[in-house]
């Protein structure tokens, strides 16, 4: 009787081991762009079901990556070949760590018999990002991938999250090997806060007269929106964010105060400048929310709730730090207080007196009533990416926000350019959403390339260009600060944006006076397919209220 044949064995390439695992963790859409030596994953790509999308730039795809997993809070894949190719996703994986983003990222390296020789586009990407990733592999064997990529996912989502780079020698992903089993990970227990400081911290609410809440964005990394705001309706505490922490709470909550910080609103600075107690969930102490550290809530003793123990007493000594899974520990601080009602009333008021206005006088168009007007035209389903300048600050100001995910914004980092490739990447992930990109005339040149790739996929994103011919910011520091001596500021020379839209092959219209903002919006936001509004305002308008450099938070400067 003859023997039984043996089943047969698959026998795979390390580029093919790759695409297997990246679709074996759900991976379903990557962001790239190819080269000489990731050239073998492209070629593995072909019809693998993994949808690639081809951004114009490097930086584009990581930032894409980066968006697409904050919405999603799964990680963000992106793709580049190794030197440059390497060097050019370095921003957005700074982007991606500053703003604890779950992000995959895969380099192309040079064969490992010509490592540390100098070839042809040999970059140690290894090295060069080892202080803005998570965890670094660099992969020696084919048959290990299964294994590292699934761990990169673990560690990428789980506790904190953040960027794990994956460096792919090129003799690794062409080598052919046995396909090995599946890789079977111990689960990662999310740490639970310890009984002890939950109580440490309900006695201390329950002594607070005047407590405030403080929350950040890793509210929404841990997905504990909804425990907060359990917590603030039970304590009735008033409330104010940072800027990654908008629409924690929905922004007309009557007991939310607005963002802090140096640009944030005086009713948010001047609670956290008289409360007795500070409880921060989810933040840092970043100092642009703080103003000067040591004269930040001068009269407060602080609770500090944060899934990173090594935040707790960083930069603040908290009086109770609990450290652990946000939604549990709230949840086991409900009942601890009841607010004082002449505490919240003199929240009320500070927010009455305080309360934006939209009666700028003129004909030009006021950028901040304009960002009010999207907000409220947008809808419940949009989702703003913003760049990075005075435009950031008026959407983080006067746009309405009832979830965070609406509100997508380079926070730690401040990255210009990140608006655009966060918009594809934001529609890539939930191409039911109106993702509209806030941006201005500097940041937009920094990825405008990416015009390209919203006409190629088709991609429904609007954008809302504020064009006042500087780098606002940077001008309005210089004006106030450095007697206003305007350097390398002047962008007078730019081009028309709304024909540069249009080459592209995005509609696109151009608007300059208060009257024509209603249809402007109207046109942008009822265009067929992707569309720009290229606005003109004044270039010498400010952002107010400003706390200076070196001060504290309530020694702001207000429009004069």
């Amino acid at each position: 009787m003859s023997a039984r044949p043996e089943a047969a064995i698959s026998v795979r390439s390390g580029a093919q081991l790759m695409i297997d695992a990246l679709l074996g963790q759900g991976v379903r859409h990557v962001f790239g762009y190819p080269g000489g030596a990731i050239m073998p994953l492209y070629d593995a790509l072909v019809d693998s079901g993994l949808e690639h999308i081809l951004c114009r730039h490097e930086q584009g795809a990581a930032l894409a990556a980066d968006a697409y997993g904050r919405v999603t809070r799964r990680a963000g894949v992106c793709i580049a070949t190794s030197g440059p190719g390497a060097t050019n996703l370095v921003t957005g994986i700074a982007n991606a760590f500053m703003d604890s983003v779950p992000m995959v990222v895969i380099t192309g390296q040079v064969a490992t018999a010509l490592q540390g020789t100098d070839a042809f586009q040999e970059v140690d990407i290894f090295g060069i990002t080892l202080p803005v990733v998570k965890h670094s592999y660099v992969v020696r064997e084919a048959a290990d991938i299964p294994a590292i990529v699934a761990e990169a996912f673990q560690l990428a989502e789980q506790g904190r999250p953040g960027p794990v780079l994956i460096d792919f020698p090129k003799n690794v992903s062409t080598a052919m090997v046995p396909a090995p089993p599946a890789p079977r990970l111990t689960a990662r227990q999310a740490p639970q806060p310890e009984a002890a400081a939950i109580a440490a911290a309900r006695d201390m609410l329950a002594q607070a007269r005047r407590p405030l809440l403080l929350a950040g964005g890793g509210v929404a990394i841990a997905n504990a929106e909804e425990a907060l705001r359990r917590f603030a309706a039970d304590s009735r505490i008033p409330v104010v964010t940072t800027l990654k922490g908008l629409g924690v709470v929905p922004t007309d909550e009557p007991a939310f105060l607005g963002m802090l910080g140096m640009h944030g609103n005086a009713a948010a600075n001047h609670a956290v400048q008289n409360c007795d107690l500070l409880m921060v969930v989810g933040a840092r102490f970043d100092d642009r929310a703080t103003g000067q550290l040591d004269h930040f809530a001068p009269t407060a003793r602080i609770i500090h709730v944060d899934i990173d123990a090594a935040e707790i007493s960083k930069l603040r000594q908290a009086d109770a730090g609990v450290a652990g899974e946000l939604a549990p520990a709230l949840d086991g601080l409900l009942g601890a207080t009841e607010v004082d009602a002449r505490w919240r009333a003199q929240c009320g008021a500070w927010k009455q007196e305080f309360a934006w206005r939209y009666d700028a006088p003129g004909e030009g168009i006021f950028a901040p009533a304009l960002l009010r007007d999207l907000s409220r035209m947008g809808g419940e389903d949009m989702v703003i990416t913003c760049d990075v300048g005075q435009h950031q600050m008026w959407v983080a100001q006067h746009c309405a926000f009832s979830d965070p995910l609406q509100h997508l914004s380079s926070g730690g980092l401040g990255t210009m350019g990140f608006g655009l490739p966060a918009a594809i990447g934001v529609k890539v992930a939930r191409p039911a959403a109106r993702a509209v990109c806030v941006t201005g005339d500097g940041s937009i040149m920094m990825n405008i390339q990416e015009l390209a790739t919203l006409r190629r996929y088709g991609l429904d994103v609007k954008i809302v260009l504020l064009d006042n011919a500087a780098l606002g910011l940077v001008r309005q520091w210089q004006e106030l600060f450095f007697d206003e001596n305007y350097s390398e500021v002047d962008l007078s020379d730019n081009p028309d944006f709304a024909a540069v839209a249009r080459a592209f092959g995005v509609a696109a219209r151009t608007i300059s006076q208060r009257d024509e903002v209603d249809s402007g919006l109207e046109w942008l936001l009822g265009a067929e397919g992707p569309a720009m509004l290229h606005v003109l305002i004044d270039p010498r308008e400010n952002v107010w209220p400003l706390v200076p450099p070196g001060k504290a938070n309530h020694q702001m400067i207000k429009a004069s």
